[in-house]
């Protein structure tokens, strides 16, 4: 992990502003589909147009008001206690700092507080995601399952898992 001197702020408020930053950040993290970050925009729309009701929580890790990442995560409709996270994203530039792995820690503490018991994070299995494979792996996900051929044929969609132990 490289050292970082960002002086970061966590947020959970949505702001005007947000929708176009997460675009940006998004894009600027060379992983995403143009139609996947368009849709990373479209969430925090709804949210900023519905509130709660949206069923989307964001949390936002900024410095001097730059979003350098961000979670998008939400309660799955029809169950008890279970959250998908939706998108975790940080700039492609401060990757590595050890901030995706605080806003991860950061959104599982919510959705705990939230009366979460477990959260689902699904990702590509193409080659450019190992990088994401390793960091849920590191932040005690496991893999719950695999849907091949899913996004297209040779990219399956891989499902991750955490429980939270009763509190």
């Amino acid at each position: 992990m490289r050292e970082h001197t960002l002086n970061v702020i966590f947020r959970d408020t949505v702001h005007r502003s947000d929708p176009e930053a997460i675009f940006h950040l998004t894009e600027s993290c060379q992983l995403f589909y143009p139609e996947e970050t368009a849709v990373a925009r479209e969430l925090a729309e709804e949210r900023l147009a519905k509130g709660p009701s949206s069923g989307y929580e964001f949390l936002f890790a900024e410095t001097d008001g730059i979003i350098n990442g961000y979670t998008c995560f939400g309660p799955i409709p029809f169950t008890q206690g279970r959250f998908d996270l939706y998108w975790i994203a940080v700039q492609k530039e401060i990757q590595g700092t050890g901030i995706g792995k605080r806003l991860l820690q950061l959104t599982e503490l919510r959705i705990q507080e939230m009366k979460g018991r477990r959260v689902y994070v699904e990702t590509s299995s193409r080659k450019i995601y190992e990088p994401t494979h390793r960091f849920y792996h590191s932040c005690g996900y496991h893999q719950e399952a695999i849907l091949t051929n899913f996004y297209a044929d040779g990219d399956d969609k891989v499902i991750y898992m955490k429980a939270f132990t009763c509190h």
